[in-house]
């Protein structure tokens, strides 16, 4: 300021000492100096002028010129602090949009739908998730009433009502009656009348649910019947005075259903245990033929028991060891095996055996003469105590849980399960295992296999 103010000064008395010399012989020197410092005056006022007009335009047009223009003194020290003002400014608002598109997309990745009403209930942004439930477009449904968008009557009352204490369940667009897509929204007021609205897809959580209960309903029965038979039995052997071929009869029936109630709480404890149970790792090494002739001899044993002349083919085992829990494999050939053995009759055939496949993974597959098994029921054959016919499955013994078992064994051991059937001609059922757990067998483990096989 000091500066400036010596500069004007110095501009006067150059006014002063030329008007002084031009008056003198003219119109007089003090006239002269007045008239010199008048003009210089008038000069420094035009120049400074011009030099704030400068700074001004370029303060209008500073989005199209970074800098400002180069000058010395007052105006130039204005430009450059207006210049780092600027630039301060435009780095706070680069890091508030920033922030805010770290915020969008942290919103955008959430799973749950996230939709910005404004005080007038107008969508002013969704993101993809919500999109995905409602079925708006982010961009074509902007600014549009929400509830022209989302029709139903359940979500319009709790919209309309103001209490959003709680949340509302409806219908997702993409639902239909057999597989409902179910949808939980809630609302939350936030700023000067804005709500956020949250929406959740709970279809597996109600599914789950549903599938809960249903366990739950068909243990309570799969169980009830056999106590029931028992209490009877038991009942008739306290009250009636019966002879030793009507006792001996009704203990057999008691045990069959006792044995009935022990197979349930087994496979029961089976189904437990692989959901609880960490992943098999790849070190322990089982071979093929020890699984076969273990399972080859309880289909035998079974067939004898069921008093089922049918024939019964097993596949010798492929020099081959498996990378698995072998009880659980095990188990697994055990059940398809005796699926097919109980709903095959007995002038049918039943044949087993493993395959190595073109691409390395090695196959298990059981295919059997039997009835077959209608389309419409195949995808649910692996839920528990699904029955094609519950009549049917009674008289042969099972349990309704022998497929479940197989999925969830298989699936453990990254493999996969595929059921191939035609009503009159019989059904396939396979598994499939990773190549990464297949390897030959270890020739010393190979040489004490021969004998045994010869013997």
């Amino acid at each position: 300021m000091l500066f400036r103010v010596s500069i004007f000064l110095l501009v006067l008395l150059l006014g002063l000492v030329l008007g002084s010399a031009v008056g003198q012989g003219w119109i007089g020197p003090a006239w002269g100096a007045a008239l010199g410092v008048g003009v210089a005056s008038l000069v420094w006022f035009a120049t400074d002028l011009a030099r704030g007009l400068r700074i001004t335009g370029w303060l209008r047009r500073s989005d199209e010129i970074p800098e400002p223009p180069r000058m010395f003194g007052l105006w130039g020290e204005i430009g450059d602090r207006a210049r780092r003002a600027l630039r301060s400014r435009e780095q706070a608002n680069a890091a508030a949009e920033a922030r805010l598109q770290d915020f969008l997309a942290a919103i955008q990745a959430s799973p749950n739908g996230v939709v910005l009403l404004d005080a007038q209930n107008h969508i002013e942004w969704c993101n993809q998730t919500a999109a995905g439930h409602f079925g708006f477009d982010p961009l074509r449904d902007r600014m549009q009433l929400v509830g022209n968008l989302v029709r139903d009557p359940a979500f319009l009352a709790y919209l309309s009502a103001e209490d959003f204490s709680g949340e509302v369940v409806i219908s997702g667009r993409d639902g239909h009656p057999f597989t409902p897509y179910r949808l939980s929204i809630r609302l939350h007021p936030y700023g000067e009348g804005r709500k956020m609205l949250l929406s959740r897809d709970i279809t597996a959580l109600e599914q789950a649910e549903t599938m809960r209960r249903d366990f739950v309903a068909n243990v309570s029965h799969e169980i009830r019947t056999p106590l029931t038979v028992l209490h009877g039995f038991v009942e008739t052997l306290q009250t009636l005075p019966l002879d030793e071929a009507e006792r001996a009869h009704y203990l057999s029936l008691m045990a069959q259903q006792a044995q009935r109630m022990q197979a349930l709480v087994s496979d029961l404890l089976t189904l437990s245990r692989l959901e609880g149970s960490p992943l098999p790792g790849g070190g322990d090494w089982v071979s093929l033929a020890s699984l076969t002739a273990q399972c080859e001899e309880e289909a035998r044993g079974l067939g004898q028991a069921l008093g089922k002349p049918q024939t019964l083919r097993v596949a010798p085992a492929p020099a081959l060891e498996l990378a698995c829990l072998g009880g659980e494999i095990l188990s697994a050939m055990s059940n398809l095996v005796s699926n097919a053995i109980r709903y095959t009759p007995a002038s049918g055939t039943v044949e087993a055996g493993w395959a190595v496949l073109a691409d390395g993974r090695l196959e298990f597959r059981v295919r059997d003469s039997g009835p077959g098994i209608a389309a419409e029921h195949l995808p649910r054959l692996t839920e528990r105590f699904y029955r094609v016919d519950r009549s049917r499955s009674r008289e042969t013994g099972g349990t309704g849980l022998g497929l479940a078992i197989v999925k969830h064994a298989i699936q453990r051991h990254g493999g996969e399960l595929h059921i191939d059937s035609t009503i009159g001609v019989g059904s396939t059922f396979a598994f499939q295992l990773p190549a990464a757990r297949v390897r030959p067998m270890a020739p010393e483990a190979e040489r004490l296999r021969r004998p045994q096989a010869a013997g």
